[in-house]
């Protein structure tokens, strides 16, 4: 399935007039879910931490302005947000792995600011605007939020807790008109996940575990994200959206 087919499913101009914020979208999954909004008349605001990525994406939309946010940086993150004068939309999308390193308490700590404190700062950060717009928050969880992997506890622990705030935050601000979800990514084809995908092994071992029998795309994000933004959700808080295949749900002693 190309982006065509997807933006297809929705009405072109869905988010016309309305202001989307996502964080961790230079590149990978974040990149084409600011792609996707855009595409339906959103003006997006992309974050990511890299000053390189974001020049090499000069003049990648009209509707897209990408800009450098630490999102570990607590008065950068205020800063930013004092600057937003509109908010329909958050993705936090922030989000990093260090593998084997993660049981050094500091890469543990660091983590968990980039994949969990970021998301409860910028949605406190955007809380009035939210509100004002009666608005969506969209918190990228993971498969790992459902499953341990010991080779990245921090990464474990942090999208679990994502989980738990999205809850949290729908039950907090639901009666001021904000809703909050999430999206759990399975194994999806990026840059993260390249040391399995781009050996056999690892990228059949994958397939064959998942009920749709292939690796994701980071294109399967954009639809999920779309709807859960959109009015056909206006009354789905709290959840968490599954987009992995099938994945966690197989079993993995199956031939």
């Amino acid at each position: 399935m190309d982006s065509g087919e997807i933006l297809n499913s929705f009405r072109a101009d869905l988010f016309a007039g309305r202001h989307v914020i996502l964080s961790g979208a230079t590149s990978g999954i974040g990149l084409d879910i600011a792609r996707g909004f855009a595409a339906l008349g959103a003006d997006v605001t992309a974050t990511g931490s890299s000053k390189a990525k974001i020049a090499a994406l000069t003049g990648e939309s009209p509707r897209i302005r990408f800009e450098v946010l630490d999102v570990r940086d607590r008065e950068a993150v205020k800063a930013f947000c004092a600057r937003q004068s509109r908010c329909d939309v958050l993705v936090n999308g922030a989000g990093i792995a260090r593998g084997g390193a993660e049981w050094d308490e500091d890469i543990w700590l660091d983590t968990m600011e980039v994949n969990l404190n970021s998301q409860f700062r910028l949605a406190i950060g955007l809380k009035d605007r939210l509100a004002e717009a009666k608005g969506s928050i969209i918190n990228i969880a993971s498969m790992l939020s459902f499953m341990a992997d010991p080779g990245v506890p921090a990464y474990t622990a942090s999208k679990t807790g994502v989980l738990g705030l999205t809850r949290a935050l729908a039950h907090k601000w639901g009666r001021d008109g904000i809703r909050v979800n999430a999206v759990a990514p399975g194994y999806h084809k990026t840059d993260m996940t390249k040391p399995i995908w781009s050996v056999p092994y690892g990228s059949k071992a994958v397939a064959d575990r998942t009920a749709l029998g292939r690796w994701g795309t980071t294109l399967d994000l954009v639809g999920p994200c779309l709807f859960l933004a959109s009015p056909a959700a206006a009354y789905v808080t709290g959840m968490c959206l599954e987009v992995d295949g099938g994945f966690v749900s197989g079993n993995p002693l199956e031939a």
